[in-house]
């Protein structure tokens, strides 16, 4: 009897090592989701005759484009050139500029930016100041490719990629009208590079993005912008 106990015992704990096995096998294959919202009217952003300054050397421009709902706009153009600061613009930042960019009322905007510097203190605070939801915050970041022990590190002790990551997750756990992501790659590892074009070509977000990795620009963008 302590023999078939005992053997009882190891079946049931080889079912137990399996299922955990199949449930992280899930976690980690499970595709990711995002949420955009529809707005009211068709044009979202416009854009004329805009001309953007940094102290007294212009950027670029003069600029007329519009960023319409099912747009994914690629911005192109060489270090320097005014692409951030068109993205900080949109966003209400203080950027010297001439000519007009409109937003439609009630717009939401997620933003992606290019700088990951900012990123200090627990990840605990992070979620808090961004009004994300923790749970799902943080299978995002398993899906694409963080331990749970690295929850409990600092966002400074982060690596570029690592970084970059818990900005895109905070990204896609926003419901937003318009995802505005300057350079969302960069540091990425080839599968989280591989999971969010899928998730951007299945969801079709309407975006405004920067990113030199050209295959990804290829597959995403509906239109190219060149400053």
């Amino acid at each position: 009897m302590m023999k078939r106990a005992k053997s009882l015992e190891a079946r049931q704990e080889k079912a137990l090592e399996e299922k955990r096995g199949l449930l992280q096998n899930r976690e980690t294959v499970e595709a990711l989701k995002l949420s955009p919202l529809a707005h009211h009217a068709k044009r979202l952003v416009s854009c004329s005759d805009l001309t953007l300054w940094y102290g007294d050397r212009r950027v670029c421009g003069p600029l007329d484009f519009a960023v319409e709902q099912g747009d994914r706009i690629a911005l192109e153009g060489r270090n320097g050139s005014g692409k951030s600061s068109l993205f900080k613009l949109l966003l209400g930042q203080n950027i010297r500029h001439e000519g007009a960019l409109s937003a439609a009322p009630g717009l939401n905007i997620s933003y992606v930016p290019q700088d990951t510097s900012f990123l200090r203190g627990a990840l605990g605070d992070f979620i808090l100041e961004r009004g994300i939801g923790e749970s799902l915050f943080k299978a995002i970041l398993r899906k694409l490719g963080f331990s749970r022990e690295q929850f409990d590190r600092l966002l400074e002790d982060y690596s570029g990629g690592q970084k970059k990551k818990v900005l895109i997750a905070a990204s896609l756990c926003e419901q937003a009208h318009l995802y505005v992501w300057d350079e969302p790659l960069n540091f990425l590892d080839i599968d989280s590079r591989l999971q969010i074009e899928e998730l951007l070509r299945g969801f079709a977000p309407t975006m405004i993005f920067v990113e030199h990795d050209r295959a990804f620009q290829e597959a995403i963008a509906t239109k190219v912008i060149a400053l």
